[in-house]
């Protein structure tokens, strides 16, 4: 008999590819800037694809590539840096998959959406 596996994450995932630069220290202390890919992205963290290795409870700094934005103030707060901490990696094809939690809070999901006007 099989059993219903009991999901545990607090978030809903969403199977999203997004491009990542990922900032850190590798295990000898220096510092690197790798190009990785989101396979799935929830408010409490997300599953990375790179082609680096790095040891369990590493923290990391991702960067979302975006354009530049106008200053409008009536446009909503916009994150692109988050910082982040390795929760598991496994080996996949030669890919690493890291599965990471954001640090400090997670992404907010509920946040009242603010009302934009078109800009002329």
């Amino acid at each position: 008999r099989r059993t219903m596996a009991i999901e545990r994450r607090r978030f809903e995932r969403i199977p999203l590819a997004i491009p990542v630069f990922v900032r850190g220290e590798d295990p000898d202390g220096k510092e690197f800037l790798e190009f990785a890919t989101s396979l799935n992205i929830s408010a409490g963290g997300a599953l990375l694809a790179t082609r680096r290795h790095l040891p369990k409870l590493s923290t990391i700094s991702l960067e979302i590539p975006s354009a530049p934005l106008p200053r409008i103030a009536l446009l909503p707060k916009i994150v692109r840096r988050l910082k982040a901490r390795l929760v598991r990696s496994s080996l996949l094809d030669g890919c690493h998959l890291w599965a990471v939690r954001f640090r400090l809070q997670p992404l907010r999901v509920n946040a009242a959406p603010r009302k934009v006007h078109s800009v002329r």
